[in-house]
């Protein structure tokens, strides 16, 4: 339904910018209608293969099409959204100001621009000083690295998660986690990249929760434990006396299935005295995490709507977007992803790999 859905959105966003560009008058006049309206059908097709058989193939020419086809479909959207604010603005009658409709398309190829640079760059370090209350003294100053939404698939492969480890390795963490969507789901398989994941290791060990991709074709569950990675499913694990991590399943795939029982509660019920880390691959529900014990936790999925301008609809969904929160007496870190979802674009800001250093006291505060 997603793809059916998507690809007649797709559909109507090409006729409309294309009915656009053949009524701007340096277009017009330098091109014939039928090498327009031919492009069109080009690029059309261009994403249709890359999302129907790139999508689900794998090997370098799958890897292309779907490169190709999600990058015009980011592109396209990019110039609709400018295309649509100049006729909001001149009432739908180009007439008013027939070049106008030229610059925004012009923006929109910019904007294409700079988005594909921030998605094909390298992840930046985003530095976090959190205070835990429930710390022991002795762990004042552990660090914490945190990785979420990689979609490791035909788009980001062994040789990105390599590059992604070595990142890790030269913030010596204490201890590692994993946020959900580590795997695309489809495309190349999973077990391509247990080997060089099984390279991430930390002295408090490597733990990781489940995302909605995790649940994509068949569930990709059993590639973390290849993996050497210990997966949370609505439980808790005293990783060293005093300091608690709890992870529960993906909260948007429970609702969606309607599964029974409060996954945050059976995640954090029983826990033993001690600062509690909650991971969740959904921000959802951090005032119960915060009212049942957790005092930080760490989150993704929401990518911080990747694409200028998602983040305005994606935080109606999901208020707690990207960045820092205080919930109650809890700390809310939501990170914007390591990695891409779709097309390798990002507009404005590029992945991220969360450094959180826990603190026994002092102010909580953000550190660049």
């Amino acid at each position: 339904m997603f793809g059916i859905v998507l690809i007649a959105v797709s559909t109507l966003m090409h006729v409309y910018v294309f009915s656009c560009a053949a009524s701007v008058p340096f277009i017009a006049q330098r091109v014939p209608r039928l090498v327009l309206v031919g492009s069109g059908v080009i690029l059309w097709v261009i994403f249709y293969v890359g999302r129907v058989f790139g999508h689900d193939g794998s090997g370098v020419i799958a890897a292309t099409l779907e490169f190709l086809g999600m990058a015009w479909l980011a592109a396209l959207f990019l110039v609709f959204v400018s295309l649509l604010l100049t006729d909001i603005v001149t009432f739908f009658m180009p007439r008013l100001n027939p070049s106008l409709r030229g610059w925004a398309i012009l923006m929109g190829a910019c904007l294409s621009v700079i988005a594909l640079f921030q998605g094909l760059r390298s992840p930046l370090v985003e530095k976090y000083e959190v205070s835990l209350p429930g710390l022991p003294g002795h762990m004042d100053g552990t660090v914490l690295v945190a990785l979420s939404d990689m979609h490791l698939g035909s788009q980001l492969g062994k040789r990105w998660l390599a590059a992604r480890i070595v990142q890790v390795e030269a913030l010596r963490p204490d201890l590692v986690v994993l946020l959900g969507d580590i795997f695309e789901g489809h495309g190349p398989r999973g077990d391509d990249f247990t080997g060089t994941l099984n390279r991430l290791s930390a002295p408090m060990g490597v733990w990781a929760v489940l995302g909605n991709h995790e649940f994509h074709g068949g569930g990709s569950m059993h590639l973390f434990d290849k993996a050497g990675v210990r997966l949370l499913r609505n439980e808790w694990v005293e990783v060293v006396p005093g300091l608690v991590l709890a992870g529960v399943d993906d909260l948007t795939t429970m609702h969606r299935r309607r599964q029974a029982g409060d996954p945050i509660l059976q995640a954090l019920s029983g826990k033993p005295p001690g600062a509690a880390i909650l991971l969740s691959h959904t921000p959802w529900q951090a005032d119960k995490a915060a009212m049942i014990g957790a005092e930080l936790m760490l989150a993704g999925h929401t990518h911080g709507g990747q694409i200028w301008p998602f983040g305005y609809l994606t935080r109606l969904r999901y208020p707690l977007l990207e960045g820092r929160y205080e919930v109650e007496d809890m700390t809310v870190i939501v990170s914007r992803g390591t990695g891409t979802w779709g097309p390798r674009m990002r507009l404005w800001r590029p992945g991220e790999i969360l450094h959180v250093t826990l603190r026994r006291q002092g102010e909580k505060k953000f550190t660049d």
